[in-house]
């Protein structure tokens, strides 16, 4: 299978993790102590305040590092169509689709995330299989019309 884009990011899963890489930088940059704040030896309220803060700034930390392993090693899992993929579905319906998977959501409303039911669904399919996959509402079926994996 082809992975499109660098390490199995297309653009602008990588701009849309540098973003989020950036606002959680932000938001622990926005926990650290002020200049003075430490020398205040107050109650049990700013001690139970500074340990908030230390617990949100772990928990950021954290998510920096999940985040920057994406963007170095890339999130592309093998057994998941590659981001990129771009996928033409007739719904029972009628109603007819093209959409192009992603790897991470963004702002794209015809996009369809790799793990979501309808994107695990779709692994292994071909043109003319019928799939069937799970929605709020129970269960869907829709018939595979085309599907293309990305380019190098």
């Amino acid at each position: 299978m082809v992975i499109s884009g660098d390490k199995g990011l297309s653009p602008a899963a990588r701009r849309q993790l540098e973003k989020e890489i950036a606002d959680l930088r932000a938001q622990r940059a926005a926990l650290a102590p002020q200049p003075g704040e430490q020398e205040r030896t107050g109650d049990a309220a700013d001690q139970a305040d500074v340990i908030d803060r230390a617990e949100s700034a772990a928990r950021l930390e954290r998510q920096i590092a999940d985040v920057s392993a994406k963007l170095e090693h890339g999130a592309y899992d093998s057994n998941l169509l590659p981001d990129g993929t771009r996928v033409s579905l007739r719904y029972a319906d009628g109603d007819e689709e093209v959409l192009n998977v992603v790897t991470i959501p963004g702002e794209d409303v015809d996009s369809l995330t790799s793990d979501s039911p309808l994107g695990l669904a779709l692994v292994g399919a071909k043109a003319g299989d019928e799939i069937t996959y799970r929605t709020p509402r129970g269960q869907a079926k829709a018939t595979v019309l085309e599907l293309t994996p990305p380019k190098d």
